[in-house]
């Protein structure tokens, strides 16, 4: 009779009901109580293999999955093996009936996959996509590899847009339309001048633009009412396996672009070779910039390898400026900062050059006005405490009126008796501002090249890492 008898559920009070929204052996949960819009939201950003796994939590959740806008991201998380990842996508839109949010398929292996992934793209799931990233993985670089057509029947309704590594089907751009897209990237993508001015005209609302290593196009002239950001690079090296002399860009003009704030170079050396910004009258953030740009032209002001030519305009608006300098070369800075008055963060990265002198001296009678007013805070990378790096830092430790912080990036080791030095040489005692502080710290030889944060609007100085 005791064998008999039911056991008792060690985790329910005698007489409790079984909540809704748990199984009968399963405790209830307070994430569960949330709405389905909530819940729904929750699941579609996870990655693709935890939002499907949701399913199995409890009752409660077994319908979300397939009602929550999808999040395909198709990567390592969801196999290791390319072979099931083909499998499981072709099952998932299969079986999501969608809205689709997002589809990420990156370094995908062409091989003979163009039909499939056509007809994923093709696929009713992933009708109304917002935000697209699609790359084939180069494993023939004398091959070519097309964007599937497909890829932009999501024009009308995409707000983010990746694409990389493949030919655009340029005689598609003149019909396309993007009212939704406010963050667009072009990596390694082959595609005419013609066709990228047509696309950037045809998006209304874009905010930030990222360029890198693309082909095809040798001017690139900007005029957006709402671009925000700008990161760009000219194409290098790899081009050249599949065309043996691809277009790249030299030039690029901001026409007029009224809501720009940033402008940013990613690799200068590599070009373009001439930077021309007629109208950019919000521009906040300027840099990379280096001697790989020939020729750089400010309004009015021009400079030639970083050394100036005319200085006959002045950007107020300009708060954070990031150089790259031989030497570090003192006269080439000073000519720079002497064209953003209003100047408030100096980051520089320097390369060591023999019979370097940095011997300028300021002169109180024809101030600067950002080392006056303005300038609060210089970073210098690569730093090794020699005499042309002392001479330019105290450069800045003697004038710099109003500096808070002051940053030193050491390539050697610096001890105690080396910091002493330092401090003695750069004369710390006599600084300008009494306010401010200076930080030595060991680091490997860095650059302020491949900033990753373009689309990365909600930060105020992209180039900070304290």
């Amino acid at each position: 009779m005791a064998a008999a008898a039911k056991k008792k559920k060690p985790d329910r009070i005698d007489g409790q009901e079984t909540p809704d929204n748990c199984d009968g052996d399963e405790m209830p949960d307070h994430i569960s109580r949330l709405p389905d819009e909530v819940l729904g939201t929750i699941i579609s950003l996870l990655p693709t293999k935890d939002g499907a796994r949701t399913q199995a939590i409890a009752r409660r959740w077994r319908h979300l999955w397939r009602s929550a806008p999808l999040n395909l991201q198709v990567d390592y998380h969801l196999s290791s093996q390319d072979r099931k990842r083909v499998l499981f996508v072709t099952k998932i839109l299969a079986d999501h009936p969608g809205p689709a949010r997002r589809f990420s398929l990156r370094g995908i292996r062409l091989r003979d996959r163009y039909p499939k992934i056509d007809g994923w793209l093709l696929s009713r799931t992933l009708s109304g996509l917002r935000e697209i990233e699609f790359s084939y993985e180069i494993e023939n670089p004398l091959e070519r590899y097309p964007l599937p057509p497909s890829a932009l029947r999501f024009a009308p309704t995409l707000c983010v847009a990746d694409i990389g590594s493949c030919d655009f089907p340029n005689e598609m751009a003149p019909s396309l339309n993007f009212p939704c897209l406010k963050q667009l990237t072009l990596r390694r993508v082959f595609m005419s001048e013609h066709a990228l001015h047509s696309l950037l005209s045809d998006c209304p609302v874009l905010e930030s633009l990222l360029l890198l290593d693309n082909a095809g196009i040798a001017c690139l002239r900007i005029s957006s009412p709402t671009l925000r950001s700008i990161g760009f690079s000219a194409a290098q090296n790899w081009h050249r396996y599949i065309v043996p002399d691809p277009v790249r860009l030299q030039e690029l003009v901001i026409e007029h672009a009224p809501c720009l704030e940033r402008l940013l170079p990613l690799y200068p050396n590599h070009g373009p070779a001439t930077i021309r910004v007629m109208h950019a009258p919000k521009l906040e953030i300027l840099g990379l910039l280096s001697d790989g740009i020939s020729r750089l032209e400010l309004g009015t002001s021009v400079f030639q390898e970083m050394m100036a030519v005319s200085l006959t305009s002045s950007m107020c608006t300009v708060k954070i400026l990031v150089l790259d300098t031989k030497g570090p070369n003192l006269d080439a800075v000073v000519n720079f900062i002497m064209c953003f008055p209003c100047l408030e963060r100096l980051y520089i990265t320097s390369h060591p050059m023999k019979n370097m002198k940095n011997v300028l001296r300021y002169n109180p009678l024809d101030p600067i006005k950002c080392l006056e007013l303005h300038l609060e805070k210089v970073v210098l990378k690569n730093y090794d405490g020699k005499k042309p790096d002392v001479d330019f830092a105290k450069f800045f430790v003697l004038n710099a009126k109003v500096l808070k912080k002051m940053e030193f990036g050491v390539l050697n080791n610096c001890n105690d008796k080396w910091l002493a030095n330092q401090h003695r040489r750069l004369q710390l005692d006599n600084r300008a501002s009494q306010d401010a502080e200076f930080q030595f710290k060991n680091e490997y030889w860095a650059l302020f090249t491949n900033n990753k944060h373009t689309h990365d609007l909600w930060m105020a100085d992209p180039f900070d890492s304290s």
